[in-house]
């Protein structure tokens, strides 16, 4: 099975140990998400994943490779990074935007009427086709989210890492995200790894949660489980719990930890 796996990862940033030997493995076909409390290094342990941060210690290995050794162009092939804080400078029109996705393949004379077929696909799949001749700075913020996971998939990655890729989305574009993340995984066997912030949407979307502390794993495993009573008090200091909705679990948030 084609891994992507971090071996005690050790990074540090201004001074503070942000991840502090983390070790796990992420499988394709699965949704993993990666949550924690604020400076718990979720963004951090995604950015090593990306191969965009070169921990102090400890590698990241993609097959039997570390990451690091792999030509630029053929790592972009494989592995699709969605920032959080992604701003879109350029006046392009939507479909030039989302064939920027492209970029790992494109020779010297552009798009091929392959790449143009695959970036009129992946705007389908995410239901961004209305945007495709509207200019991208001027869409919303809800908007330019679903643009950029459009971008992120035009290059048919294997894995798709995005760092909270829901913030900013209504509830049903939230639900619509959750939806195409599942079908990537269940239907065309990607991996993708997210971290959230919203603790609901990974009880509905994944099939493992890992839970960050203090640059440690706190907990990982299946949602119910990694998302404990007792892990979510140590991690958020919350007394919460996992009920049962009509649709799936949910979430029940009591109060501050006594």
């Amino acid at each position: 099975m084609n891994l992507l796996a971090v071996e005690n990862l050790f990074v540090r940033l201004g001074g503070k140990a942000v991840l502090n030997g983390v070790t796990a493995a992420f499988a394709p076909g699965l949704v993993t998400a990666i949550v924690g409390p604020n400076g718990a290094g979720k963004s951090t342990l995604l950015d090593c994943l990306a191969a965009l941060r070169q921990p102090q210690s400890g590698q990241v290995i993609l097959g039997d490779r570390p990451l690091r050794t792999m030509p630029s162009r053929q790592r972009a092939r494989r592995i699709a990074y969605l920032p959080q804080h992604a701003e879109i400078a350029w006046a392009v029109d939507g479909r030039t935007f989302v064939g920027l996705g492209r970029t790992p393949y494109v020779g010297a004379w552009g798009l091929t009427a392959r790449d143009r077929a695959a970036v009129e696909q992946v705007m389908s799949a995410t239901g961004v086709q209305d945007f495709a001749d509207r200019v991208v700075s001027t869409l919303s913020g809800g908007e330019r989210a679903r643009v950029l996971i459009a971008r992120a998939l035009a290059g048919d990655p294997q894995w798709l890492l995005a760092d909270e890729p829901l913030a900013g989305l209504d509830p049903g574009h939230v639900l619509d995200a959750c939806d195409l993340f599942r079908r990537l995984a269940d239907e065309e066997g990607r991996g993708v790894v997210l971290t959230l912030h919203d603790l609901d949407a990974a009880l509905r979307v994944a099939d493992r949660v890992i839970v960050l502390a203090e640059g440690r794993i706190l907990a990982d495993g299946a949602p119910r489980l990694a998302l404990s009573p007792d892990v979510l008090k140590q991690a958020y200091g919350v007394e919460a719990r996992v009920l049962e909705g009509a649709h799936g679990p949910v979430l029940e948030m009591v109060g501050r930890a006594g």
